[in-house]
């Protein structure tokens, strides 16, 4: 993890004004670097690029999500996404004395859209609809979207700072986990080292030091979960903050299900061998790529997730982990059929354009096996049917 990476090619160039953001980005990232001594942690970097106050990518006023945007995310790419999702969360809301759902980043605010929708037909519309949001622009995108195709339900939507205390109802979370900073690490015979960032002229560079004990600590733990080493000179990442955000979840939630939907594998598939590398990807203007020290600010940066870490901390935690599947598992029997016999009114081009989209969500080679679902719930609370079978937490 040393030296300057060359800029990716095929990327399109940024307008001049998403340009002057991202350099003054750079230039934040910079003080920050002086300030540290000369270089900041992988994670630190992730941190400030995507969340630094009024400046990071989740924080700033650019488009995100869409055509627009830099990429979309399965309620964009089909409602039939959400109204699944709402068929399942309806069957738990069913079964709790209040109605209550509460999303995680709700991003365009279609996933809630969708849900609203949903779960009004299914005669169980939520008392509150609660979002907790770090982007203003996002909250204010939300609101406009909501506004114009749910009005009626605006005046049960809640925009909250923080995770509400005691809350009893559904846990929504589609594609947040993944925008959890990470750590950077290589594998060498005399231990751990840290990926860190440093300047290099107008851009950024790898270097790399001793890896502090939290970091040398989580290492340790991944290799003996495996019951090997990890290959000499082998380089991935680490969601050092994801344990404690579930523990905050968990911490939240009195009773009720949580629906976490993630690009990711088990830790075996994550540190796999042929897996030298990690599973850092970004994405500006639709372009996937795997370098996050350019265009600081203006493009997303994500990690894929280690879902036996998150059922480690969720079991920590005191949640009962209910089920892990494919996001194709979870809508082919979550009630996708049923969403799919409602296509039976539309025209000949509406149909094809679904059959597209539901595609996209379901293939192996798209999103359908790539996503998953992990189910955590606490208390006394109904299995959502799309758990019931073929449920392959044993693999975590």
């Amino acid at each position: 993890m040393q030296g300057q990476a060359p800029r990716p090619r095929g990327l399109p160039p940024p307008d001049p004004a998403s340009l002057a953001h991202s350099e003054r980005v750079a230039a934040h990232l910079r003080d920050e670097m002086a300030r540290a001594g000369g270089s900041l942690s992988f994670a630190e970097f992730m941190q400030l690029a995507l969340y630094a106050p009024g400046l990071g990518y989740y924080t700033a006023g650019s488009a995100k999500l869409g055509p627009g945007g830099d990429f979309v995310t399965a309620p964009e790419i089909s409602p039939v996404f959400g109204r699944v999702l709402a068929r399942q969360a309806a069957q738990v809301l069913a079964g709790l004395p209040s109605r209550q759902v509460l999303e995680l980043g709700a991003g365009s605010g279609a996933l809630a859209v969708q849900v609203l929708e949903a779960l009004a037909e299914h005669d169980l519309a939520p008392e509150r609809y609660a979002i907790l949001e770090v982007s203003a622009d996002l909250r204010e995108r939300q609101e406009a979207l909501i506004r114009r195709e749910r009005p009626a339900d605006l005046g049960r939507v809640e925009w909250l700072p923080a995770l509400p205390p005691g809350f009893k109802g559904v846990v929504l979370a589609n594609e947040v986990a993944d925008a959890l900073p990470v750590e950077r690490f290589r594998r060498t015979p005399a231990g751990v080292m840290q990926g860190r960032v440093r300047a290099a002229g107008d851009g950024f560079a790898w270097c790399e030091d001793a890896a502090p004990p939290f970091l040398a600590a989580a290492v340790r733990h991944i290799e003996e979960d495996l019951g090997r080493p990890l290959p000499e000179g082998y380089v991935s990442e680490v969601a050092t903050a994801l344990p404690g955000w579930i523990a905050e979840l968990a911490a939240s939630l009195a009773e009720g299900f949580v629906f976490l939907f993630d690009y990711g594998v088990s830790r075996r598939e994550y540190y796999a061998p042929d897996r030298d590398g990690g599973w850092l990807r970004c994405h500006f203007r639709h372009r996937a790529h795997e370098d996050p020290l350019v265009l600081p600010g203006i493009q997303d940066i994500t990690a894929w997730v280690d879902f036996t870490a998150v059922a480690e901390a969720a079991s920590a935690a005191g949640l009962d982990i209910a089920g892990y599947v494919t996001q194709a598992h979870f809508l082919l029997h979550g009630g996708l059929e049923s969403e799919l016999a409602r296509a039976s009114t539309m025209s000949t081009a509406a149909r094809l354009e679904l059959s597209r989209q539901v595609k996209m969500l379901t293939l192996p080679g798209e999103m359908g096996e790539h996503v998953k679902c992990m189910g955590l719930r606490r208390g006394d609370v109904a299995l959502p049917e799309a758990f019931a079978a073929a449920d392959r937490a044993h693999v975590l």
